[in-house]
């Protein structure tokens, strides 16, 4: 089981802006910031329940992008998530939907934030 993640982003405050707007629908709020870690940048953890597990870093983007996925309660949640980080600025990197070659009942979207990351959110449970 995955404790945390956390991944540089090469503007922050943009980028904690787009996910406070694209991570509402599943539940995520930004639980803590820090002013300065200690490599002497800021950093902000989103998560649900009182617990950061999603984190932004001011360190400056990646060369490559990476893919994380947030489990969504329902496939309707799935759908909410898309439309809200579309309209925070997410580029489309796949609509809602069954991606049966995962498994019969994986139904995901996937958007690209703006430093190119592809961030997913996931349902497994039956329609």
């Amino acid at each position: 089981m995955i404790d945390h993640i956390g991944f540089p982003v090469s503007d922050f405050a943009r980028s904690k802006a787009f996910y406070e707007k694209a991570l509402a629908p599943l539940g995520y709020s930004v639980i803590m910031e820090v002013e300065k870690t200690d490599s002497g940048h800021p950093a902000a953890g989103f998560g649900r329940d009182g617990k950061p597990d999603f984190w932004i870093g001011g360190e400056g983007g990646l060369h490559d992008a990476l893919h994380v996925a947030i489990v969504a309660k329902d496939r309707a949640t799935v759908d909410a998530f898309y439309q809200a980080a579309l309209a925070a600025g997410a580029t489309d990197n796949g609509a809602p939907g069954i991606r049966a070659h995962y498994h019969p009942n994986y139904y995901g979207a996937f958007i690209l934030d703006p430093d190119g990351h592809n961030i997913e959110a996931v349902c497994h449970a039956p329609g």
